[in-house]
């Protein structure tokens, strides 16, 4: 990746520069395809800042990542220049005018829910496609997203529920499997003897310097072993334990509100003393120059001045 100026956060286009929960959602949905994207042809329509197409393009034949925002073009090529198989151009992924079965692989994520040409951008995508090749589209489910948040996305256009979305798509699609992603704290035990997973690619863990790989790099904190004098049964790959309270995320939520909360009353004390400030020292200066036109009659007098 080339070294320059990141793309400015607007909350409409995700860039590699933010962090906490956005972060995995993002960096999670590319990991994932990117199993599927060996030396593919790859359409990333509505790429944004590119940082999507160029994590396809470590594996990929190609990759083509469109977008209609012209700063957002110029950032990605400019930033991902160094990437041979990876190139950038405009377009309205509404408005696609692409070659028929041009894409093995054609990935589209959060970009539905802000356009209300829902259709148009999916039959476009549809004609990109070639008749073996995998779509992988993704939308937030209004349901969870913004009715039972009570919130409403300014940059969204038309959200759908589970039904509308999986109409859209089988409407064009005999086949369609439907994941559900969402952000969870839960304790993991997977196996790491042998070292890989039964399922390669679907487990993914991103290095501090952006790239992914599979399975899960972590050092483990504990060890837990299954013994036997007889052939072990089939095992698990990997076991998930959380709990639907989530309540150490509801307590993660809770220092997060209290510490905004304190730092907006420190911010506001902060502003606070320094306007006590800026009046003591206006005070101060006031009390200076009436002092100097106390004095100035007694020193012009000391000095020979008029009586």
């Amino acid at each position: 990746m080339s070294a320059g100026t990141a793309l400015e956060f607007t909350g409409e286009r995700f860039t590699p520069e933010c962090v906490r929960e956005i972060w995995y959602e993002h960096w999670h949905r590319y990991a994932l395809v990117r199993a599927w994207a060996g030396g593919k042809r790859v359409l990333d329509a509505a790429c944004g800042e590119g940082y999507g197409s160029a994590l396809l393009a470590q594996v990929a034949g190609s990759v083509l990542g469109l977008d209609v925002d012209p700063a957002a073009v110029a950032h990605a090529r400019a930033r991902y220049a160094d990437t041979a198989n990876l190139h950038f151009d405009e377009a309205d992924a509404t408005r696609l005018s692409l070659p028929a079965g041009g894409f093995d692989l054609v990935v589209s994520f959060e970009t539905l829910e802000h356009v209300e040409a829902q259709d148009a951008l999916l039959d476009g995508l549809c004609h990109a496609l070639a008749d073996d090749g995998l779509l992988v589209i993704s939308s937030p489910d209004k349901a969870t997203y913004s009715d039972a948040a009570g919130f409403r996305n300014e940059y969204h256009v038309r959200e759908l529920y589970r039904d509308e979305f999986e109409a859209l798509l089988r409407r064009r699609f005999g086949h369609v499997r439907l994941y559900a992603q969402r952000l969870l704290f839960q304790s993991a035990i997977w196996t790491i003897d042998p070292p890989s997973l039964d399922a390669p690619g679907q487990y993914a863990t991103a290095g501090d310097d952006g790239s992914v790989e599979s399975g899960l790099g972590y050092a483990p904190m504990y060890y837990i072993a299954v013994c036997s004098r007889n052939p072990l049964p089939d095992l698990p790959a990997a076991s998930w334990f959380g709990d639907r309270d989530e309540s150490l995320y509801r307590h993660y939520n809770h220092e997060i509100r209290k510490n905004m909360a304190a730092g907006a009353r420190i911010a506001e004390l902060e502003a606070q003393l320094e306007a006590a400030l800026q009046r003591e020292r206006a005070a101060a200066d006031a009390l200076k120059r009436a002092a100097e036109a106390v004095r100035r009659p007694w020193w012009r007098r000391w000095g020979g001045g008029a009586d």
